[in-house]
């Protein structure tokens, strides 16, 4: 909007003479003693003075103009890009206090350690090469950009955004560098309280690499599953699923834990430190889904980011209800455990068609991922196969039936409005779209289960992924870092032993 000078002038001087006279009355009802002149004046003046300080800031629209609409657009959907990002960074802190309080005390400080080594190691590797990788805008042959992206290694981005753009460059890599980390640390799941630390450093690097970014790439970066129109709002595949199926292979090769089963096939049960620190965890991870979810609106626009963020609390609520009623219905017993990897799962099933479903589909959504956490975790025990903070059933089995499931409830009218995909079997009466999210489901897990065994397979070989049975057994703060999360608390047991 701009000024018109000449009248912003006039109102200058009127109000500058207005206060001259003004001075002069309170003056004049000083002189005479007339208290209730004084006070009317002041009152006046006040008012006068004000106006003045308003418009005088003004001045600086008279010569030049204000920004943009689009440019004031820009600055609103990069603050929001930038405080998804944070939320999303924060789950870090989730992720610590689950596998923290999922696993043994012995092993608490290790957790926490290498989540943040892995975190700031994933930041550079990602920077360097996986956002060319996923996103690089370096020209390629048609055939060759389905696969992987090129360019925008060692990511140099403009200072700030242009005219016209949407968002600047930089607000987007941090935010798509948050969900990278978020596979990683899901895939630390698998590694739980056997992995060497050298094992931790080499797979980030690697991951980071060949497994994340090209997934990404395949649906999010303009890959030939996202021009096959696959649907995964905010990375129910992308993010978890990869994340989940990294964790099984390494869960595979290192075998299970020492004491987890026994001859016969029959499992214990290893039972983490602290539930206190395992529910923290899921309030956190909860309130930085907001940020992963309603984020990749990547902008406020019209809102449509709180519609986003609305289906997502009822997926989780669905979940989290689920999942407790049953293992009270089955056990006879509420098991909290099952309660929080409900809460999870709803949450990472609703994370595929948050944008892409009406609000009944939700609940829907959340009921059947809580239902679905409880049986895959027994499933899987009865596989041998030791899954430590439940990635499997909770990232695993809910990232897959949250991507399929928009192909049975996404809405036509919500699919245009996103730009992906089609609706789903219930809206349209066709199975185009469940087809689409099979294959997205089976190629993408297919890649990450492969490549993950093919890269810790040779790694076994090389440097070996597990520490000694007197290393696991004494605990890896002790043996990998030389201290124990809890001193006070190992000193007491040190003692009562000896």
């Amino acid at each position: 909007m701009l000024w018109n000078v000449s009248i912003f002038e006039k109102n200058v001087l009127s109000n500058v003479k207005n206060l001259t006279i003004m001075t002069l009355s309170l003056s004049r009802s000083v002189r005479k003693h007339n208290i209730k002149g004084v006070v009317v004046v002041v009152k006046k003046l006040l008012l006068s003075v004000g106006a003045l300080l308003m418009l005088f800031p003004a001045m600086a629209f008279a010569a030049d103009e204000g920004p943009s609409t689009a440019m004031l657009n820009m600055g609103l959907n990069s603050v929001w890009i930038l405080v998804s990002f944070i939320l999303v960074l924060l789950m870090q802190g989730g992720f610590i206090l689950l596998e923290t309080g999922s696993t043994r005390m012995k092993n608490a400080g290790h957790v926490a350690g290498k989540t943040i080594f892995t975190v700031g190691l994933c930041t550079l590797i990602y920077w360097a090469f996986g956002y060319g990788i996923f996103n690089g805008s370096d020209e390629i042959s048609a055939g060759l950009k389905k696969f992987i992206g090129w360019g925008d290694f060692f990511f140099d981005p403009t200072v700030a955004g242009g005219e016209g753009d949407s968002y600047p460059i930089t607000t987007f890599f941090l935010f798509q560098l948050a969900f990278a980390t978020i596979s990683l640390s899901i895939a630390w799941g698998g590694f739980a309280e056997r992995a060497k630390l050298s094992v931790y450093l080499v797979f980030t690097v690697l991951f980071s690499i060949f497994v994340y970014p090209v997934v990404a790439h395949w649906i999010w970066g303009g890959g030939w599953l996202a021009q096959d129109g696959a649907q995964d709002y905010a990375g129910s595949t992308v993010v978890h699923l990869t994340g989940a199926l990294a964790a099984m292979a390494a869960t595979i090769l290192l075998k299970p834990r020492i004491g987890k089963f026994n001859k016969d096939g029959s499992s214990n049960e290893i039972l983490g430190h602290n539930q206190v620190f395992s529910a923290l965890s899921v309030l956190l991870l909860w309130v930085g889904w907001f940020g992963f979810n309603a984020g990749s609106a990547l902008g406020v626009g019209d809102g449509f980011f709180g519609f986003v963020a609305f289906n997502t609390m009822l997926g989780a609520g669905a979940g989290t209800v689920a999942a407790l009623l049953i293992s009270w219905a089955i056990t006879g017993k509420a098991d909290i455990t099952t309660t929080l990897n409900g809460a999870l799962a709803g949450l990472v099933a609703i994370t595929a068609s948050c944008a892409f479903v009406d609000p009944w589909a939700a609940v829907v959504i959340g009921l059947v991922a809580g239902v679905l956490v409880f049986f895959s975790a027994k499933l899987f025990e009865k596989l041998r196969i030791d899954d430590p903070i439940f990635a499997l059933s909770v990232h695993g089995a809910a990232g897959v039936w949250g991507t399929l499931a928009n192909g049975i409830f996404a809405t036509k009218d919500l699919a245009e409005k996103v730009g992906v995909g089609k609706g789903g079997l219930i809206d349209t009466g066709s199975w185009h779209q469940l087809w689409v999210q099979f294959e997205s489901v089976a190629v993408s897990g297919a890649y990450v289960l492969i490549v993950s065994f093919i890269i810790l397979g040779v790694m076994k070989l090389v440097m070996g992924l597990r520490v000694t049975e007197e290393q696991e057994i004494i605990g890896l703060d002790l043996s990998e870092h030389g201290t124990y999360g809890y001193p006070e608390q190992m000193k007491k047991s040190n003692n009562i032993q000896a």
